[in-house]
């Protein structure tokens, strides 16, 4: 049963993860001036596949846990709030309100922990990088408004 879903929580995270691909970051996000710190385009699938791989662990645990709906109920919210930021910062290009979205996704992984604990302390332990990652990209997101001022308070038309 906890194979089954497993993979579940597994194509749930990689149909977030497909936003990537739908919406690359391409030639506008490249020409953005970016901090030194800006982590190498080849950390970011490496890392998201590792933390998905994490999140589907840990969704499949809560799943088999007894009083487990408030912990499923922040699974779901914190997917969404992941396959939302793509789109919202790549896809619309808005650098602002793809900061409401970091923030609003950290708040819920930070909250997922803190729901999970009692019901599954490993499943809490396995979101801690996730944190970690969001925290990560939250930052990068704010240098990226702060350092394009302009862009950020006049985004460039999404193509259609």
């Amino acid at each position: 049963m906890f194979w089954m879903l497993f993979l579940l929580f597994l194509a749930a995270c990689l149909a977030a993860g497909t936003t990537g691909a739908v919406f690359p970051p391409g030639p506008w996000y490249r020409a953005l001036k970016k901090p030194g710190w800006t982590p190498p385009d080849w950390a970011f699938p490496v890392v998201w596949t590792t933390l998905y791989v994490f999140m589907a662990v840990a969704g499949a645990r809560l799943a088999l846990a007894p009083d487990n709906g408030f912990a499923m109920a922040f699974w779901a919210l914190q997917i969404a709030l992941n396959a939302l930021w793509t789109p919202v910062f790549f896809g619309l290009k808005y650098i602002r309100a793809g900061m409401l979205v970091l923030t609003l996704l950290w708040l819920s992984v930070a909250g997922s922990i803190v729901v999970f604990w009692p019901v599954d302390w490993i499943a809490a332990l396995l979101f801690l990088p996730y944190l970690l990652w969001v925290t990560i990209a939250g930052a990068l997101n704010g240098a990226v408004w702060r350092l394009n001022p302009e862009t950020a308070a006049n985004p460039p038309e999404a193509p259609r």
